[in-house]
């Protein structure tokens, strides 16, 4: 059984992860930004405590399969992220936002079950795919913010 310490950090952990994922979306302002990850990867941590706690308290009494409250987390968050995807003309906006929340609920997983090291890469390397790779597909692919029309 997680005792109350480890629940406690697992929760200050996918609050702290989620949020550096959250603060990159947050600074190039788009909606679903620093509290919205914060949220998602806490409420993904709290799902699988939650699915281990109950796989804990039914084991040798029933049997139990943790995973499958994690799997209907991230079909969950699917909907989210379908919500922060618009399309507008030719193009779609928000694809990045929505792979993001879905890395962060999958982070909170992780760090829920105490899989610390997978949560923290996976974290620090989705901020280093946001930060670095849109410089990249600005300069390589001529891939531009576009507003109003204009390609920036």
């Amino acid at each position: 059984m997680v005792g109350p310490f480890s629940i406690t950090v697992r929760l200050i952990l996918s609050a702290v992860l989620g949020g550096v994922i959250g603060m990159e979306r947050e600074l190039h302002r788009h909606e679903a930004g620093l509290r919205t990850h914060i949220l998602v990867c806490m409420g993904s941590s709290l799902i699988m405590l939650t699915s281990l706690y109950v796989f804990d308290i039914y084991k040798g009494i029933n049997v139990v399969d943790p995973s499958r409250i994690a799997a209907g987390a991230i079909t969950g968050i699917g909907f989210i992220g379908a919500g922060a995807i618009i399309r507008s003309g030719m193009s779609v906006k928000g694809l990045t936002t929505a792979a993001t929340l879905w890395i962060t609920a999958a982070v909170g997983l992780a760090v829920g079950c105490g899989f610390y090291l997978a949560g923290i890469f996976a974290s620090l390397t989705s901020v280093i795919v946001l930060l670095f790779l849109r410089n990249i597909e600005k300069k390589l692919l001529g891939k531009g913010e576009v507003e109003d029309g204009i390609k920036k």
